[in-house]
């Protein structure tokens, strides 16, 4: 997956004020008891061993007897919000850098936790407010995906006023998985040099391009060897899965109740496949497809070839609001505003920090989530007519979150190149990519460079986990997704329906963004609240009908 922020719909609303910066914090850890071998849990299969697995075992104990090591939030990390949850507190989880070593090098988790409130908002006659008590139900776990990005604002999200049922019923707990902001932070590259702006972003690339981002792919990871040292390659999905469960046990959970949105709705599936037994209810939204031949490159080229059916989504609302933006009356007339502005950035980039990459890039996240394409159409035809400040204001590379991303991307490079077998030659990129580029210009060059390091990584690649559950063995999980979701094609969410025993899929027909749960659509919202506040689930796979499209914004086009 190409590396941009990504969560729930709702919870996305806190990220506006969101920023991480890495620094070191690895607390000390009471010695490992003495332990029997680990129990087999059966049919579970462990491709890494079963040193992995005591170790698992082992600091899971650890972390039950020693829980969180709490103090105050750190604002860069929780931000300060009106009306911040009671006992909101943060801390940090220590876990084995290497599972198979479990009393060797710890690195430090940091979490978040907001307690139950206790009282969901509705009226009652047993609470001295007049609101009505509810009993609570333990902790609910969030990871918003990635690889790279933070959870630690989730428990800031019972202050939205649709999430308030399931925090009077849960804990809201947020982490920052390894590698991820203060949990071990990973760095590839000098922040002051990440992100550098202007950028091209040519959806056919000539020779001598290619040959510059190859060069720079290799150097890339290089620099992710050198920069984050000889355990890079404990920063993977199967070790992310482990760690899940030291925080379950950290959290003094018998069993889990997990919220995974995107890149975490996988390692989600992972723990479901490697601990059914630890799982007590599950919500996978904007399901990754968990097919181990589609992990990772090939999963990227069916999400650069699903970006370019979501860009045509983008281009039709433009052009059915004409009347607002004057891009064109038809998406290919729109198609020729961008092409028109792409170029002129190329010759000229506005501001002198906004070229071709970055207007691409704005338009990339609108593939994520329809609520920005209102902001996007009105900065492009702004530009186009002759005020450049607006997309400068949206497409710049803000200074101040370089290090945050610096660090995101390279979580998000260490964890995709560790976790499967990549090409390693430069052959079978060009090959695929240039296939795709004919039929799927828009993001697909993008996405190839993102990757590219993988074909030069210098750790040893693991074996995908063949994620399967029998029937029985796990709870009932319930999946969400988007029909037109990019990011995460709704095939990938149909697989692992198929691959959960006894999971149910719910689909917001028609709809595009990445991430459903906790959103503007209450059928969906309704499904996932019955889940989580009573764990029943619909007798069959249901649907809800597509939320409202984006309004226009109108007072924001040139003119």
């Amino acid at each position: 997956m190409k590396a941009v922020a990504v969560c729930s719909a709702a919870v996305s609303l806190l990220l506006t004020t969101l920023a991480t910066a890495p620094v070191d914090a690895t607390p000390t850890v009471p010695a490992a008891p003495n332990l029997p071998a680990a129990p087999s849990l059966p049919g579970v299969p462990f491709p890494s061993g079963a040193a992995e697995l005591r170790g698992t075992v082992v600091a899971a104990l650890r972390a039950r007897a020693t829980g969180p090591h709490y103090g105050t939030c750190d604002p860069a990390e929780v931000p300060p919000v009106p009306h911040t949850p009671a006992g909101l507190r943060c801390g940090t989880v220590s876990v084995p850098l290497d599972y198979a070593h479990p009393d060797g090098k710890q690195i430090a988790l940091t979490v978040s936790r907001a307690p139950a409130t206790g009282k969901d908002g509705k009226d009652g006659k047993d609470g001295k407010d007049g609101k009505r008590k509810v009993p609570r139900q333990g902790a609910l776990v969030y990871d918003p995906g990635g690889p790279g990005a933070s959870g630690m604002y989730f428990a800031l999200a019972g202050t939205l006023p649709v999430w308030k049922r399931i925090a009077a019923a849960y804990d809201l707990v947020g982490y920052a998985p390894r590698g991820v902001g203060r949990s071990a932070p990973l760095s590839c590259e000098d922040p002051k040099q990440f992100g550098k702006a202007p950028t091209l972003a040519p959806a056919h690339p000539s020779a001598s391009y290619k040959r510059e981002r190859v060069a720079e792919a290799k150097a890339y990871a290089r620099g992710c060897a050198r920069r984050s040292g000889p355990g890079l390659r404990f920063f993977n999905s199967l070790n992310n899965a482990r760690d899940l469960d030291v925080l379950r046990a950290a959290l003094g959970e018998d069993r889990l109740t997990f919220l995974g949105a995107s890149y975490g709705t996988y390692y989600g599936s992972l723990y479901a496949a490697m601990f059914p037994s630890h799982v007590r209810r599950m919500v996978l939204d904007a399901a990754v497809n968990p097919d181990p031949e589609q992990i990772w490159y090939r999963g990227n080229l069916d999400q650069s070839a699903a970006f370019e059916k979501r860009w045509a989504d983008v281009r039709d609302w433009i052009a059915r609001h004409d009347d607002v933006y004057r891009l064109g009356a038809t998406p290919r007339k729109v198609q020729g505003s961008y092409d028109t502005a792409a170029a002129r950035l190329a010759r000229r980039p506005a501001g002198g920090k906004v070229g071709p990459g970055q207007l691409q890039n704005a338009f990339l996240t609108a593939g994520y989530y329809d609520t920005y394409w209102p902001s996007r159409a009105a900065a492009l035809s702004a530009y186009l007519h002759g005020d450049p400040k607006p997309l400068v204001r949206l497409a710049a590379p803000d200074p101040a979150s370089a290090a945050a991303a610096e660090n995101g991307t390279a979580v998000y490079t260490a964890v995709e190149c560790n976790d499967a077998p990549w090409p390693t030659r430069w052959a079978v990129w060009d090959r695929d990519n240039t296939r795709l580029a004919r039929v799927a210009p828009f993001e697909t060059w993008d996405n190839a460079w993102m990757n590219l390091p993988c074909a030069y990584w210098p750790e040893p690649r693991q074996r995908p986990l063949d994620v399967r559950t029998a029937p029985g063995a796990l709870p009932p999980v319930l999946i969400l997704a988007a029909e037109r979701d990019a990011a995460a094609p709704y095939s990938g969410a149909l697989e692992m329906n198929r691959r959960l025993a006894g999971s149910l899929l719910v689909t917001e027909r028609g709809a595009g963004t990445h991430g459903i749960g906790g959103g503007p659509n209450k059928c969906v919202n309704a499904y996932l609240d019955d889940y989580l506040l009573t764990g029943r689930l619909p007798a069959r796979n249901a649907s809800c009908a597509p939320r409202a499209e984006p309004v226009p914004g109108r007072g924001r086009t040139a003119g």
